[in-house]
């Protein structure tokens, strides 16, 4: 297990070399210029070549990202060119809400995720026929429309939850569970369907196996063949599927954070392409690939600890 954990990290570098490589270069590509951007359209040549000179951007694109690197790998990744603060600064007061965001979804998608597939595997063809249509749905069915809708129902209708805004948890751990409810929710309803509907199948499978009918022969309680012995059977399956749809996750995650008013990385991401913003796209980037190869090393030991052959293989 530990070995394979080592083998992911060892990965991760040229993972994030290439990631941050293919932001950087890719702002070449982005028509308009930065300095100008800033400067504005009355700004005087010799002002916005000041500007440029600057920002470095009167430098060759490779000497750019060499020192860009240097000072990446020492925790600076530069400056925003909008405000000028500091954007490994800026990134860590906002990697929390991400990170609040993602973990929680993960884990609700997968505690109700796995309950539905377990009880539409032993229900009848009601049961299965209303799992596949919610499954349908969730693939279907975008995130923000999901987060509309519980905006509509549970801010507009009823007044239960807030529609906007983030609390922190040191501020108020009520008001950080409430201003992430609907997020999170809204977030988990495809996770939910996807991990239902594999959950569903590898379950059904299982009860039908030797060893489940040998546990049955044997005395051996069906809560215990369920919940012992089936569950743990199908968890490396289930947390697979987790971890290959965690890109997807992120991906919807700065919808909802827009949605939401979250400031989290997804809108820093938003607000910092709208103006431009290089090193704020450059640094999300890499933190997203960080949170990716984190969020994927944690699954990889939750399946070292439930089913050590399944790492060893």
């Amino acid at each position: 297990m530990w070995r394979t954990s080592g083998m992911r990290i060892v990965q991760a570098v040229p993972l994030l070399l290439f990631v941050s490589a293919l932001t950087f270069f890719l702002q070449l590509f982005i028509p308009g210029d930065a300095a100008r951007s800033i400067g504005g359209l009355t700004a005087s040549p010799e002002s916005i070549a000041a500007l440029r000179h600057r920002l470095h951007l009167d430098q060759p694109v490779w000497e750019r990202y060499w020192a860009w690197l240097q000072d990446a790998v020492h925790g600076d990744l530069g400056s925003s060119i909008s405000s000028n603060e500091s954007v490994a600064g800026s990134l860590n007061t906002r990697l929390g809400v991400t990170l609040s965001l993602v973990i929680a979804t993960t884990l609700l998608a997968l505690l109700i995720g796995v309950v539905l597939g377990m009880a539409s595997a032993r229900g009848g063809r009601t049961t299965r026929l209303a799992a596949d249509s919610a499954s349908i749905a969730g693939m279907t069915i975008p995130a923000f429309w999901v987060g509309l809708l519980g905006i509509w129902i549970f801010n507009t209708q009823f007044g239960l939850l807030p529609a906007n805004g983030y609390v922190f948890f040191g501020e108020s751990a009520g008001g950080w569970l409430r201003s992430l409810l609907l997020p999170v929710a809204a977030l988990a309803f495809a996770l939910v369907t996807v991990i239902a509907k594999q959950t569903r199948e590898q379950f059904a499978d299982v009860l039908n196996r030797d060893f489940v009918r040998n546990l049955r022969a044997n005395g051996v309680s069906e809560r215990s063949i369920l919940f012992k012995h089936s569950l743990r059977h199908i968890s490396v399956t289930v947390l697979t599927v987790s971890g290959n749809n965690l890109i997807g996750l992120l991906g919807s995650a700065v919808v909802i954070e827009e949605l939401f008013g979250l400031p989290g990385l997804g809108s820093a991401a938003v607000t910092a392409a709208s103006s431009g913003d290089i090193p704020v796209i450059q640094g999300v980037a890499v933190y997203f690939t960080l949170i990716v190869v984190g969020l994927n090393l944690l699954l990889d030991l939750a399946i070292g600890w439930l089913n050590p052959q399944a790492v060893a293989a």
